[in-house]
């Protein structure tokens, strides 16, 4: 196994990970060639735990989880090499007869989009109940109740009337409630939230966020939350991984990656958010350069052009992830035990590689 989700301190014993994923690689035929969107990517989310997937767009986090779930169209899309792994059972290259018995039932995700998500011609109950009736095979009255239910879980006000109106007739807040009701219509044991607070007020934004909480406490379901909002990252997060350029460049608990960053990149992301402590005109830092061509990722670290430690080595050659400390490890050839740098000064609280 090949990344830092199998490294030994991460692993814990007699325990079946809800979801587990090992090397997995995608790629995307284009004009200019195969894109390396997913490049040997590995992590693992135990029962009642979320993991957080954080970093800017376009790194891979969104594909990742649509490979899995084998959403993305192939062609041109193409699972390279890897495995995933479903409370135990694999999903890669599964016939889609199969996969459509396993998605919404065991695994369900939530768009980032609501409205792309539902169909703008159907009433909401009929989509929530449809789900039930052909997974599991409740009548359509039956089903229909059922939608009322997870509606009123949901927190919608009015839900037996909201169940007869179309997507149009909701606000943004309750398009998302309403996705997140269909997606738990089967009490999956794996949900995947992929920006689910897009778009939202700050308000409607924390309601989600504590719904989401408070299902995951009463069903005992693993949450991959896929976001690059940092602050969603420190509420919902109990381990994070940070990638770039396709690849999981840092993971750790959520106190890890927050306290103790071990990866520039990370420490460049934390300095181009806000805090409490700016003061007024005081700029956020940016990270500068941009990422790598994934028409031919570099040979080295896909960070090394935007870091300001950056060695001859980080261009030459991938280092692998180091462990810096129990169940948190980094990408990083400064983590080295040979690297001739003051790791303990280069991390301190408020370190910029900007």
């Amino acid at each position: 196994m090949s990344d830092i989700d199998n490294h030994p301190l991460n692993r814990k014993p007699d325990e079946t990970p809800a979801l587990a994923v090992d090397n997995l690689q995608v790629e995307f035929s284009a004009q200019g060639g195969r894109v390396q969107a997913v490049r040997g990517v590995s992590f693992s989310v135990q029962p009642g735990e979320t993991l957080g997937v954080v970093g800017e767009s376009g790194c891979g986090k969104s594909v990742t989880m649509m490979s899995i779930m084998g959403l993305i169209p192939m062609p041109p899309g193409r699972i390279v090499s890897g495995s995933a792994k479903l409370n135990g059972k694999e999903l890669l290259h599964l016939p889609v007869k199969q996969l459509n018995k396993i998605r919404g039932v065991d695994i369900s995700m939530v768009f980032q989009d609501p409205m792309s998500a539902l169909n703008p011609t159907m009433r909401i109950g009929e989509q929530i109940a449809e789900t039930l009736m052909i997974h599991r095979g409740m009548g359509h009255g039956d089903a229909l109740k059922r939608a009322v239910d997870l509606l009123e879980r949901t927190r919608i006000p009015e839900a037996r009337k909201r169940v007869r109106q179309y997507p149009f007739e909701f606000s943004g807040g309750m398009l998302q409630r309403a996705v997140i009701a269909m997606s738990l219509a089967c009490s999956p044991s794996v949900l995947v939230a992929d920006e689910p607070t897009t778009a939202l007020d700050v308000t409607i934004q924390n309601q989600v966020l504590e719904l989401m909480r408070e299902i995951q406490r009463e069903e005992g379901m693993a949450i991959v939350l896929i976001t690059h909002d940092l602050g969603v990252v420190a509420r919902m997060a109990d381990q994070v991984a940070v990638m770039y350029a396709g690849q999981i460049v840092e993971r750790g608990s959520v106190d890890d990656i927050f306290y103790r960053s071990a990866h520039p990149y990370t420490l460049g992301l934390k300095a181009a958010m806000p805090t409490a402590s700016m003061h007024v005109g005081e700029r956020l830092m940016a990270i500068p350069g941009s990422p790598p061509d994934l028409f031919s990722p570099p040979a080295g670290c896909g960070y090394c052009r935007r870091c300001d430690y950056a060695m001859n080595v980080c261009e030459q050659q991938l280092p692998e992830l180091i462990s810096v400390g129990d169940s948190h490890a980094s990408r990083c050839w400064l983590q080295h035990a040979q690297a001739q740098v003051d790791v303990d000064a280069l991390y301190q609280p408020g370190a910029s590689t900007c």
